[in-house]
């Protein structure tokens, strides 16, 4: 499994926002999200191949009893099967990150899933990524068996107030989605920025019954790795 980072940090999205983990980023995606805040695990996928034996041993040296194991997009690689169940049989709580266009039977306490959005689509380039991100970011029969299997949350990054819209579509698309697991979280890759967009977002959120997401990470460490 190719990983380009294991760290300590702390949650800053979803509902365990706060909570002590280990980071596991798997390096490799098998989208190209236009507002992607981690290009080395899917632009430019940087990193080394290890074993879940290893993986297991650096997670170990980290005090926390939760591991997320995110991405790029974890669950392109078959590893997280093994991964997962390892890490939890020895006590971990685990969460995977996953955009939800692809199913692996892992063990998970938390699937925290990012279906994307047209504002995800990047611009055309001579790799031909606009179509091949439109046509693998929307998954709906993959989303119902994650939901149907695993404890969960769903997180929407939003940019603007257009893309609510989108949203309040696929939820009605999707009824097997609890709206009451639904998270509502701003882009952007600074503090500022993530702070002019919360004013609305988190009004809109009231209203519709929805939940708002900060993103605490950006707020308390900016846009570094290892955080």
């Amino acid at each position: 499994m190719r990983v380009c980072e294991i760290f300590r940090s702390v949650q800053g999205e979803g509902r365990l926002t706060g909570t002590p983990s280990a980071f596991v980023r798997a390096s490799g995606c098998n989208l190209r999200c236009a507002y992607c805040d981690t290009p080395y695990a899917s632009w430019e996928p940087e990193g080394e191949d290890l074993s879940v034996e290893n993986v297991v041993e650096q997670v170990e040296r980290i005090e926390a009893d939760h591991v997320v194991i995110t991405g790029g997009e974890p669950m392109i690689f078959v590893e997280v099967v093994p991964l997962s169940a390892a890490l939890r049989a020895r006590g971990w709580h685990i969460t995977i990150e996953t955009a939800g266009t692809l199913y692996l039977p892992v063990a998970c306490d938390l699937m925290s899933i990012s279906p994307k959005m047209a504002n995800s689509t990047p611009p055309e380039d001579d790799r031909g990524w606009a179509a091949r991100h439109d046509r693998a970011r929307h998954a709906p029969e993959v989303i119902r068996r994650l939901v149907a299997e695993y404890d969960y949350q769903v997180k929407f990054v939003v940019d603007r107030p257009d893309d609510c819209a989108e949203i309040e579509a696929y939820l009605a698309a999707m009824p097997e989605i609890a709206r009451k697991r639904v998270f509502l979280m701003p882009q952007g890759t600074t503090a500022a920025a993530l702070a002019e967009k919360a004013v609305w977002i988190e009004a809109y959120c009231r209203e519709r019954a929805l939940a708002f997401c900060p993103r605490r990470q950006i707020e308390w460490f900016g846009p570094a790795r290892g955080t």
